[in-house]
């Protein structure tokens, strides 16, 4: 699959082990691969995000990554979702941390047993790249770019595709986006 991958999708594959090595994770995660498509100039994805307001607002979109990670890997939605039924997370999450230390609910830590020199991809990582492989032969494309990759990133359930849709870069929205601007840069 790998053979597919246009440089600037290599580019973001490459760029999110970096983000995992950095963060001391024990994998590469979805949020490993936001991060380093959020360090690209001039693809597609960066053109998309540039579109959405997105390239603006990275701060605020690594804020809300953050808060994520803190609740557990829970999203904003879910957290709303457990607040209706009357359970405040952000109290849980306060007496946890009392408890255990801040971060005790992270995810993503360093595990201790580390024998590899090799990062591993995430299980949502790994159909992350796998969804953007149908993405692209979906829309009848020959190659996988860092476009498609966004589109998988926001097609696949989970924090990342809350957070982006928190700013305003849902499927729909970036498929919007990269359409017009493909149609644009033919004509």
């Amino acid at each position: 699959m790998f053979e597919r991958f246009t440089k600037d999708a290599r580019d973001v594959v490459t760029g999110s082990v970096e983000h995992s090595e950095r963060a001391g994770a024990d994998s590469v995660t979805e949020e490993h691969l936001l991060l380093a498509m959020l360090d690209q100039e001039g693809t597609r994805a960066a053109f998309a995000f540039a579109s959405l307001g997105i390239t603006d607002r990275r701060g605020s979109v690594e804020g809300a990554l953050a808060d994520a990670r803190r609740r557990g890997g829970l999203s904003k939605a879910d957290a709303d979702a457990l607040a209706g039924l009357g359970i405040d997370v952000a109290e849980i999450v306060s007496k946890i941390e009392e408890a255990h230390g801040a971060g005790a609910l992270q995810v993503g830590k360093k595990s201790k047993r580390w024998w590899s020199g090799q990062r591993a991809f995430s299980p949502s990582a790994k159909d992350t790249l796998e969804k953007s492989l149908r993405i692209a032969v979906g829309r009848g494309e020959r190659h996988i770019g860092g476009e498609h990759l966004l589109l998988a990133l926001t097609a696949r359930p989970g924090v990342v595709a809350d957070v982006l849709a928190e700013h305003g870069a849902t499927y729909e929205a970036v498929e919007r986006v990269v359409g017009g601007g493909a149609a644009r840069a033919a004509g």
